[in-house]
């Protein structure tokens, strides 16, 4: 299904057609997968389109893009990759999850992630600074952002002292996100971490049901399929009575307790100009991968009185958004 309400123009203003599609006479062709939902992934793709008009694309003048949604399911990854070189786009974007299945379809096309906690370790890119290849994107600095995480949960929640991690442990980011978790809490004194592993949607009841009595809070480590199913898994944890940590506003928004991490949106804002880049000439290759440099804290306080939690004035204070 192709895009056609793409965001307007700014102020009515006339664009300048982009050098790259003036050079060729062609409309430039984006493919853009989305992992998750359009209800919990949407606003991604608004940013990212919006930024897209700021540079000059024009929705049916300049540009096409072609949206797809895997809608939490990883197998569509291979399918929609496939489905994108059959139409010839000329760059793909998506997170960092869906690459190598995009990379088994094309080592020509350019791709782009928006999001990806470990490219280099995950084999995404040679390194940050010369990604080498078809690959480039943004970081996330997941790692450095879990030990953080567990700070804050120590500091709302002193008396915590067994910590689920709930991750899917079919995607690999999820994995080394555990991880890094049990790393940072073998740094505070009395942190236990209860393993909780999920593979799809069907897993999720039964594993909040083997939590009980056995976690007094949930870090949810964020994917496509825990994305997908965010309302559900904050659902889960309410009736557990189990506070919920997570590394993006969009699982507070949808009713967990605390997050931390980079803007998502902003991310995928970012990543147009990297596409903008490309569809003007340059090698993804050569385009360093970048880091975040905004990130939130938010705080879901209707969710923290539903468990009974108090939260300390301080701490709201500095939050970028309380949820009441």
């Amino acid at each position: 299904m192709r895009r056609r309400e793409f965001i307007t123009l700014l102020g009515g203003a006339l664009a300048v057609w982009p050098s790259a599609a003036l050079a060729q006479h062609k409309i430039a062709t984006v493919g853009f997968l989305g992992t998750g939902t359009v209800a919990t992934q949407n606003s991604w793709f608004e940013a990212f389109a919006k930024r897209l008009t700021e540079l000059g694309w024009v929705e049916g003048r300049t540009v096409a893009i072609e949206i797809r949604w895997a809608e939490g399911r990883t197998e569509r990854y291979v399918e929609i990759g496939a489905e994108f070189v059959r139409l010839k786009v000329d760059i793909m974007v998506t997170t960092g999850g869906a690459v190598p299945a995009l990379m088994r379809a094309t080592s020509v096309i350019p791709i782009v992630f928006a999001i990806d906690g470990d490219p280099v370790g995950r084999g995404l890119v040679a390194s940050l600074a010369r990604p080498g290849g078809n690959v480039t994107g943004l970081s996330q600095l997941q790692a450095d952002l879990a030990g953080k995480r567990l700070e804050l949960l120590r500091e709302l929640f002193p008396d915590v002292r067994r910590l689920a991690v709930l991750a899917n442990v079919a995607f690999a980011g999820a994995v080394q996100e555990t991880a890094e978790v049990r790393q940072a809490a073998g740094k505070l004194i009395g942190l236990e971490v209860v393993p909780a592993e999920i593979r799809r949607a069907e897993d999720l009841a039964p594993a909040f049901d083997a939590l009980k009595d056995r976690a007094e809070a949930v870090y949810v480590c964020g994917d496509a399929l825990t994305q997908s199913h965010r309302v559900r898994i904050n659902a889960l944890a309410l009736d557990a009575r189990l506070p919920t940590l997570y590394s993006s506003r969009e699982f507070v928004h949808a009713g967990g307790v605390l997050s931390y991490g980079p803007n998502f949106p902003d991310l995928f804002r970012r990543s147009a100009d990297l596409v903008d880049k490309i569809l003007r000439g340059a090698k993804p290759g050569d385009i360093p991968v970048e880091q975040p440099t905004k990130f939130d804290l938010v705080i879901n306080l209707k969710t923290a009185k539903a468990l009974g939690l108090a939260l300390p004035e301080p701490f709201l204070a500095r939050a970028d958004e309380v949820i009441e």
